[in-house]
């Protein structure tokens, strides 16, 4: 850090002396109810009335409604927070089938509806984006981590919605591709953007240029997704593995997988001391939280910590 601050003399003092600014701006990306460190348990915004939920099917992991209420068939987006050992865990599904599940101005609207409340909802720890039409893919801008199950196609709007979450599933049935020259248009929804950050600047160029289609294993070897699975007879290997990933992220402290976000995703976008000093904000929201003591008690009593977002 010295070697990079004599490279660019001042830089670091002028970093030190915004520190304040920059956890300030920390807290206003980590959505509604935040504060700065001492005042962490603001009000926060509950979930949205209209979600529903999940339960998980005794005996296995496979979910299923654990609420009477039925989602309407005609509604393009369902959120469900899911129960029991899943608890934290919330799925997004899309749902239209009738168009293949592309995007219209209501599914957006409804997407948009749903990331604002989710932001808002400290309760929720790991946000899943899967297709409920079968075969068919198709996160947005949120402060918990967000996992893209793709199940099947997944073309245009549908990968930039992939590209839009921290990690991505598929199986290798999969095909995902942004195709939009095809109809001498360019990606829209960020593809341009994120498709190069996520696997370079010659091969996205390359898969935009050609509007190549690939499938799972083929996204999996030029580090488009994460995992790469056989498909099941239920059409959800993707999602399983999601909810595996989801399941995995549970037992950490909420607060620091938040601000963990924020540092990683802030800190690509700038100088590495610029970076480290978003990392030192970023890590300063930790320090004073109930969680933090909760985590210390709970290593010296041999225990699984109980956090609570505090």
């Amino acid at each position: 850090m010295a070697a990079a601050a004599a490279a660019a003399p001042g830089a670091l003092g002028a970093l030190q002396a915004g520190r304040a600014r920059l956890v300030a701006a920390c807290c206003a990306r980590l959505g509604p109810g935040w504060r700065l460190p001492g005042s962490l348990t603001g009000p926060r915004v509950g979930p949205a009335m209209w979600a529903r939920g999940w339960a998980p099917v005794a005996g296995g992991s496979a979910p299923r409604r654990g609420y009477s209420s039925e989602v309407k068939t005609e509604d393009e987006l369902r959120v469900r927070y899911l129960e029991e050992e899943n608890r934290g865990i919330v799925v997004l599904g899309i749902n239209r089938a009738y168009a293949k599940n592309s995007f219209s101005k209501n599914l957006v609207k409804m997407l948009s509806k749903a990331v604002d409340a989710l932001k808002s909802d400290k309760k929720v720890r790991t946000i899943i984006v899967r297709s409920e039409v079968p075969g068919i893919f198709c996160a947005a801008n949120l402060p918990v981590p967000t996992i893209a199950a793709i199940d099947g196609l997944a073309l245009g709007g549908g990968l930039e919605l992939a590209l839009a979450c921290d990690i991505r599933v598929a199986a290798s049935s999969a095909k995902m591709g942004l195709v939009e020259t095809k109809l001498a248009i360019i990606p829209g929804g960020g593809g341009t953007q994120r498709l190069p950050r996520a696997i370079g600047i010659s091969l996205a160029k390359e898969l935009i240029f050609s509007a190549r289609v690939l499938d799972g294993q083929e996204a999996k070897a030029v580090g488009l997704i994460s995992h790469v699975l056989e498909q099941n007879q239920e059409g959800d290997a993707a999602y399983r593995k999601a909810l595996d990933l989801a399941r995995e992220f549970l037992p950490q402290g909420p607060v620091a997988m938040r601000v963990a976000k924020l540092a990683i995703n802030q800190g690509m976008e700038v100088d590495l001391v610029t970076g480290l000093a978003i990392e030192e904000a970023c890590y300063a929201q930790t320090i004073s939280t109930k969680d933090r003591l909760e985590g210390l008690l709970a290593f010296k009593e041999k225990r699984s910590p109980r956090y609570k977002g505090e």
